[in-house]
């Protein structure tokens, strides 16, 4: 099967989730279709599941090319490219340690944030975390690549990404290797802020950076047990209210790796909930 089988294989088996991703967003499945998800991933990746002896596979696209290709269109599965910030390489073989610290996200993650983020043409859009550049090279078909800031904090990801970038023509977006809860002042004010990094807490930075009615779309952590992928609607003076989508699970960005209360950021405690159940079902609400 070559790639653009995989690729429709896997737009056909995204559209038969519920809410179907691709749904009244044409320009994202003709993005999704045009632009080679394969040309962002490493010849060498891990997967995210252990074998039968305990260790994380690596996959190499030159010894098992079908292997990879399957795997890099696999629609749920979030392929490793960094583990312990660097510490450990793909040279080193299969992986004992899950201290996961950069992938490129699931093809059907990507497609639903996406959707949810509801880019236009000619929007000015901040990406905090460039990864492997794919999700940059989508978010440049829409909006425009002049038009799109990305930032990564590890200056080899960002090279590598903004050399991946390049050579499928894609030259034009601002790639940034800094700290990406700082946001990027420079190109501010923001129409659209798009983070692949979990936060605990929305940096100020970000809300700052926001024109009124700009959106942000972050994955947020949350007591339950899944990361919360929130949709946020900014008033361009510091603030921003919305609601959370979607279950999701995100690696943190690195300052906020570190746990805090639950009650520090904002969330109520399990006791604060009450649950009332009957014949037509059950209700979750707060007291």
């Amino acid at each position: 099967m070559d790639e653009q089988q995989h690729i429709a294989r896997c737009i056909e088996t995204i559209d038969t989730y519920r809410g179907g991703y691709f749904n009244d967003r044409p320009w994202l499945r003709e993005a999704f279709g045009s632009v080679s998800r394969a040309h962002f991933v490493p010849e060498r990746v891990w997967w995210p599941e252990r074998d039968e002896d305990g260790l994380f596979p690596l996959l190499d696209r030159t010894t098992e090319p079908e292997r990879w290709l399957d795997a890099v269109y696999t629609p749920r599965i979030a392929l490793i490219t960094q583990i312990e910030d660097g510490k450990i390489s793909t040279q080193d073989g299969p992986a004992r340690s899950n201290a996961f610290t950069s992938s490129i996200s699931c093809a059907a993650v990507v497609v639903q944030m996406l959707h949810h983020l509801d880019p236009q043409p000619g929007d000015n859009v901040l990406e905090i975390g460039t990864g492997t550049g794919y999700n940059a090279a989508l978010l440049a078909a829409r909006t425009g690549a002049s038009h799109l800031t990305t930032v990564e904090i590890d200056p080899v990801t960002a090279e590598r990404a903004r050399t991946a970038l390049h050579a499928r023509g894609v030259s034009a977006p601002t790639v940034v290797v800094a700290d990406g809860e700082d946001g990027y002042p420079a190109r501010a004010p923001y129409d659209r802020l798009i983070s692949t990094a979990c936060v605990q807490e929305i940096p100020p930075a970000w809300l700052e950076q926001m024109r009124p009615g700009g959106t942000i779309l972050t994955p947020i952590a949350t007591p339950f047990g899944d990361d919360a992928l929130a949709l946020l609607v900014a008033d361009g003076h510091g603030h921003a209210r919305g609601r959370l989508v979607a279950a999701v699970s995100f690696m943190r960005v690195r300052s906020q790796r570190e746990r805090r209360p639950w009650r520090e950021l904002g969330w109520p405690r399990l006791p604060d909930f009450e649950l009332a159940a009957g014949p037509d079902g059950q209700n979750v609400r707060q007291r």
